[in-house]
C-alpha cells in the first residue's frame, strides 16, 4: 500500500513516516498542497494523509479541489482543528475520517486499515494462493492457518506477486512499488527482498516457489508433486 502524506511539520512528518514505514506501507511525505498536488497527479495512492493547517492553501480547499476532479482516493484529515464544525466541514467537503491532534499513532494506523478495508479502490481485502493467505489490510500472513513471520518489506513484496496471480511480475515494477517520492529502489535491494522471502517460505512449507525470469521479473507458483 502507497500513503500521500501533506503535513507542513517536519518533525511530526518524520514521526508519521517512521510509524507507515514501520507497518509495511510506503509513504511519500511532503509540506505544502503544491507539492502534494504534483505527487497526486503523477502517482498512485491508497490513501491521502492531509493536514487542515497548510502553509500556501487551506486543507479544506485542497481536499474540495481534488473531489471536483473526481478523485475517490481515501482521505483521512489529520488537524489540530478539534471544533464540531471544522469537523463537519472536513468530512462535507469529501474527507472519509478525521484525527484531531495529537494522536496515538496505534489509532491511526487502526483507522488507515479500517478504510482500506472498506475502500471503493481497494480490491481484494485478503489475498489466496495455494495454502497463503494475505489480508492486505491487517497485514498478516498465514499458511493453513498458521502465521507466517515476515518483515514489512517481504509481506509488500509478496502481495505484489499473489495479487499478480501466478503470472511474471516485472522487476521495474517491484522496484518502483518498493520505492518512495524521489529514492529509488536498486535492483541489488529487490534481489535481497525476494531471496529473504524465498527461504521463509520454504521454511513453513508453503508449497510455492518464487520463480526468477531472467531479464523480466519473478513470478510465484505452486509446486506440486
Amino acid at each position: 500500500m502507497r500513503i500521500l502524506l501533506i503535513e507542513d511539520s517536519a518533525r511530526l512528518r518524520e514521526l508519521l513516516c517512521e510509524a507507515i514505514r514501520d507497518e509495511g506501507w510506503r509513504i511519500d511525505a511532503f509540506e505544502t498542497a503544491q507539492e502534494g498536488r504534483i505527487a497526486f497527479r503523477e502517482g498512485s495512492y491508497d490513501l491521502l494523509l492531509l493536514d487542515l493547517g497548510l502553509p500556501d492553501e487551506d486543507g479544506i480547499d485542497f481536499l474540495k479541489s481534488l473531489r471536483d476532479a473526481g478523485a475517490q482516493t481515501p482521505v483521512l484529515v489529520l488537524t489540530a482543528r478539534g471544533a464540531i464544525d471544522e469537523r463537519i466541514a472536513g468530512l462535507d467537503a469529501g474527507a472519509d475520517d478525521y484525527l484531531a491532534k495529537p494522536f496515538h499513532n496505534g489509532e491511526l494506523t487502526a483507522r488507515i486499515r479500517a478504510l482500506i478495508r472498506r475502500s471503493p479502490v481497494t480490491s481484494m481485502p485478503i489475498l489466496e494462493f495455494a495454502a497463503l493467505k494475505l489480508d492486505v489490510a491487517s497485514r498478516q500472513v498465514t499458511c493453513a492457518g498458521h502465521d507466517v513471520a515476515l518483515a514489512p518489506s517481504e509481506k509488500g513484496l509478496l502481495e505484489l506477486l499473489m495479487r499478480s496471480g501466478g503470472k511474471v511480475v516485472a522487476k521495474t515494477k517491484i522496484e518502483h512499488a518498493f520505492s518512495e517520492f524521489g529514492d529509488e529502489r536498486s535492483s541489488n535491494a529487490v534481489e535481497l527482498a525476494v531471496s529473504r522471502l524465498r527461504k521463509k517460505l520454504e521454511g513453513h512449507k508453503t508449497r510455492l516457489s518464487i520463480e526468477t525470469i531472467r531479464g523480466v521479473g519473478y513470478m510465484m507458483r505452486e509446486v506440486h508433486d
